[in-house]
């Protein structure tokens, strides 16, 4: 019997550091959201291809 996902939830804690590693933390931050989008994308295309079948 298959399983559908009908929603996903995603929590992420960040943890800020002090004013001298902004520049660390917007890196980080940048690795993160790309993370977090590319995730999104492939649950987006694994829900496209199970309404295809």
């Amino acid at each position: 019997m298959p399983i559908e996902i009908k929603e996903l939830h995603i929590k992420i804690n960040v943890d800020e550091k002090t004013a001298a590693s902004t520049n660390a933390t917007s890196i980080d931050e940048a690795k993160i959201m790309r993370a977090v989008s590319e995730s999104v994308e492939q649950a987006v295309h694994i829900d496209k291809r199970k309404k295809e079948r």
